[in-house]
């Protein structure tokens, strides 16, 4: 169960619309393991998560900054959230790094949202849109904070509150094809990874009794 005042992770969005079990298994059943992808994203974050603030071209660029969003329960760090100088004043944009390149789910949009939601509560401006840069891609994605990803970024906040609260973990995503990148495969489903190991076992086992 989570507490009152204990505040949802901003990357548990990203998990959670990748899929709710994930995030349960991270966030409610404090369950974690490496492999090739996320050591990939530590390292970029090790780079990126510096800190510090500084300006170029008028532009405030403010590295790691500590956000949160009362309304929602949410709260997190931005890896980078540049201000941009206007007539009535800075409105900040969101860039989040990510490892590889843009993907077909809109879990990164929705992480990077939710990062938009608390910079409005905390600077009381409207934030409209964001970036997502990748690694492998070397580039930046431009991301519009429009109703529908408003929406579903609301809705995952929603859900994962719900999941967490009740404490009782979802079972694995029909997206099957999204758990050969999922560093808790063998965590989530181990019988996936048994069935293998079982047919190697009896087949070794009916030549050794030929």
């Amino acid at each position: 169960m989570t507490e009152l005042n204990d505040p949802i992770p901003l990357s548990a969005l990203q998990h959670a619309v990748y899929c709710l079990r994930q995030a349960a298994l991270i966030h409610l059943e404090r369950l974690w393991a490496e492999n090739r992808f996320t050591a990939e994203g530590d390292v970029l974050h090790a780079v990126a998560d510096k800190g510090g603030s500084r300006k170029a071209r008028g532009v405030r660029r403010v590295l790691v900054l500590p956000l949160a969003c009362r309304r929602l329960n949410l709260a997190g760090t931005a890896d980078l959230v540049e201000f941009i100088p206007g007539p009535d004043g800075e409105t900040a944009f969101p860039v989040e790094y990510k490892r590889g390149k843009p993907k077909l789910h809109r879990a990164d949009e929705v992480q990077l949202c939710a990062q938009a939601l608390c910079l409005e509560e905390m600077t009381g401006r409207p934030v409209p849109q964001g970036a997502l840069f990748y690694a492998q891609t070397r580039r930046r994605v431009i991301v519009p904070f429009d109703a529908d990803l408003r929406a579903l970024t609301e809705a995952t906040a929603a859900d994962l509150a719900q999941v967490l609260d009740s404490g009782v973990t979802p079972p694995p995503t029909p997206h099957k094809s999204r758990c050969r990148a999922c560093s808790l495969l063998d965590l989530c489903r181990p019988q996936a990874v048994a069935r293998p190991v079982r047919q190697w076992r009896d087949r070794m086992l009916a030549r050794a009794l030929e």
